[in-house]
């Protein structure tokens, strides 16, 4: 049990990797959709490549969704209207009504005949009014054709009535007026007009919830068919144009067949299919870091950035096509490469993106396009998005990220229908929002970088500044050093730029590449300035040991001073596993029949790894040693750089970078014009 614990503890990185592999890779297929895939890739307008399809079971042939939305709006105009008409309002208003009437006392202008007989027509104008119904004016447009045939309930009964018979309020005043009597009216018959007018009320009203209630069992026995498939029966041939009936049948048969393999016995050997898939392809990230970046791959806290990205994408996506797939290409899986370059190189972002867009190809409509589409971004990306510490920069790059997610979608949709007819205008708007949405890149970096310790360009540029605190102390200790470093910085930063290096990153390197002098400043021949020099009293082994701690006591006070890694790597790649030749060769002389040990005058590395710490070790040797040229020349400095860089390569201080021959002598071009440029000689003026 304590051996495997003990493997355990010494293997914990390889572990660790593991697990985060399977967390990740579990995560990942529990978003995935759990149905079945159609084998048969096809699209409207496209040629059939397959062979000769015949139906393999019996199927219906579904309707299209335009003709399920026509004839749902025809069911919908067809359906029965339904109206209320309450039998109490009758009796109420008749109730009133012999109120008021009876409230009419005989006098000079009314006579009691004339009582009786208007209380006559009165009642006579209410059963008109109300034979058929008075409808209340918020229901008179319900109804648009007036001669349409609707339903009137009263109480459990239900009538067929023209819609035209139920009266308004215009065909009330209509019929009191025309039954009341002769205009002009009599005192009376006035009396009446007024009575009538106060106690008539509306007594049919629309019928919402019967209506609805109709609507819904029509739509319940609509068919969602039009036709059957028998088996074996023939679809489509080799080389037909998939349209028309040929495609709705398609359709049916893909929508079959899903539902089909989608059953609960299927359902493990479908989330072990996508495991399989998903794992190679998280498999096959952790090689190519393992392979080409290995600084990265061996860093537990970098590996688990990257697929906490990769996880963060699908998920984000996922969620987009579970609640609104319209809203598909919103989502700015741009964000991922443009993260990734900003913290470790172009060429492992495009890796990664592509990784990530292959695997959401599972879940989303029309995948091809969808992949197409993105892997094209994701290249314009990583070919556009640099220097993000320039505003500017990140603007344009965005601009012309989502103008070709916007040409791109143009082409697919000309292929798709044959013309630009057909352009569904609202993907423009939505790309427009995913350019503004993958300004989010910004803030995400500044997120990661305070979560999980990585550096960007954004931080190189604050760290660049030669006011910052540890900068200024170098100045302020190790003035002779700082200049050194200063030039460096601009040697190193020219050929970056020269080899299309991260030229921001091996500028801030070259300037805190040496603070480790500070501890010792007077033991550096650039920091004499008195011309005295501490070595003489030295043994040549003590020499070297100052000279060599400059490197440990660099990366103790980057550390003790928070510098990122990326930073730190320069101060302990600078000088390789060179060696101290000036102190060895001095030893020798002082110890002719000692057998010196080689390993106490060399630095003890590790050898640099990328273009950038390569460049910095061939600017910083080339700068340190141009100050022993006496008489500085275009051919002395040629020859110094020359025997430098052949020296450096002689001793293998390049096999771990990836960094050609061709850009090594690119660089020594660089610095041999920067240098003469520098030790220029001036005219020499009159006294």
């Amino acid at each position: 049990m304590n051996n495997f614990i003990n493997k355990i503890y010494k293997n914990n990185t390889i572990v660790y990797k593991v697990l985060l592999f399977l967390i990740t890779a579990v995560a990942i297929v529990y978003l995935f959709p759990k149905g079945g895939q159609f084998k048969y890739n096809f699209n409207n307008g496209k040629l059939w490549q397959y062979d000769n399809l015949y139906a393999p079971f019996d199927f219906a042939i579904q309707k299209t969704n335009e003709e399920l939305i026509a004839e749902k709006a025809a069911i919908g105009n067809t359906a029965k209207k339904y109206f209320k008409y309450n039998l109490q309002t009758p009796k109420d208003v008749k109730t009133v009504f012999e109120i008021k009437i009876n409230a009419l006392t005989e006098s000079d202008s009314l006579s009691e005949y004339e009582i009786k007989d208007l209380h006559k027509k009165g009642n006579l104008i209410i059963d008109k009014i109300y034979k058929t119904g008075f409808l209340e004016n918020s229901s008179q447009n319900k109804i648009n054709n007036a001669t349409e045939i609707v339903e009137l309930r009263k109480g459990n009964e239900v009538e067929e009535v023209s819609f035209q018979k139920i009266l308004g309020s215009k065909d009330v005043f209509k019929i009191i007026t025309e039954n009341i009597g002769s205009q002009p009216f009599s005192f009376g018959e006035n009396e009446v007009l007024t009575i009538l007018s106060e106690v008539l009320k509306p007594n049919v009203s629309f019928d919402e919830n019967y209506t609805q209630k109709a609507l819904n069992e029509s739509l319940s026995n609509l068919s969602y068919t039009k036709g059957k498939v028998s088996n074996g029966e023939l679809i489509i041939l080799k080389g037909d144009i998939v349209e028309g009936k040929k495609l709705n049948i398609l359709n049916s048969l893909k929508s079959e067949s899903e539902s089909k393999i989608w059953t609960e016995s299927n359902y493990n050997w479908i989330v072990f299919g996508y495991a399989i898939l998903v794992s190679l392809a998280l498999l096959m990230l952790l090689l190519f870091l393992r392979k080409y970046r290995p600084e990265i791959f061996e860093n537990n806290n970098k590996v688990t950035f990257i697929f906490f990205n990769v996880f963060l994408m699908i998920l984000v996506q996922t969620l987009v096509i579970k609640y609104n797939s319209d809203y598909l290409y919103v989502v700015p899986l741009s964000i991922l490469p443009i993260v990734l370059k900003a913290f470790f190189d172009a060429r492992l972002g495009l890796f990664t993106h592509v990784l990530t867009v292959l695997l959401l190809g599972f879940i989303v409509p029309n995948s091809f396009e969808f992949i197409y589409l993105h892997i094209i971004a994701g290249m314009v990306t990583i070919l556009t998005v640099s220097e993000l510490y320039k505003r500017a920069s990140l603007f344009i790059s965005i601009g012309q990220i989502t103008l070709i997610y916007m040409i791109t979608y143009f082409a697919f949709s000309i292929l798709k229908e044959g013309n630009a007819s057909q352009i569904n205008w609202d993907y423009f708007l939505l790309f427009s929002a995913n350019g503004l949405l993958s300004f989010l890149a910004v803030f995400f970096i500044y997120f990661y970088e305070k979560v999980f310790g990585l550096v960007s360009d954004v931080t190189l540029l604050e760290l660049s500044n030669t006011n910052s605190k540890l900068l200024r102390e170098l100045n302020e200790k190790a003035p002779g050093t700082f200049q050194h470093s200063m030039q460096v910085a601009n040697l190193a930063e020219a050929a970056a730029n020269e080899i299309g290096a991260n030229s921001m990153l091996v500028r801030t390197g070259a300037l805190y590449h040496d603070i480790g002098k500070m501890v010792n400043p007077q033991y550096f021949i650039e920091n004499q300035a008195t011309g005295v020099n501490p070595h003489n009293d030295l043994s040549a082994q003590d020499s070297a040991h100052i000279i060599l701690n400059h490197v440990i006591n660099g990366i103790e006070l980057a550390k003790k001073n928070k510098l990122p890694d990326r930073i730190i790597d320069f101060i302990r790649t600078h000088h390789g596993t060179s060696l101290v030749y000036y102190f060895y060769k001095k030893e020798q002389d002082a110890n002719p029949d000692i057998d010196v040990n080689i390993k106490k005058f060399m630095y003890q590395g590790p050898i640099p790894f990328s273009k950038e710490t390569a460049i910095l070790m061939i600017c910083d040797a080339a700068e340190a040693a141009s100050k022993s040229l006496k008489n500085p020349t275009s051919n002395s400095i040629d020859e110094l750089i020359n025997k430098i860089v052949e020296k450096q390569k002689a001793d293998n201080q390049f096999v771990n970078s990836d960094i050609t021959f061709r850009e090594i002598e690119t660089i020594k071009k660089v610095v041999k014009k920067k240098l003469m440029n520098i030790y220029h000689l001036r005219v020499e003026y009159p006294e």
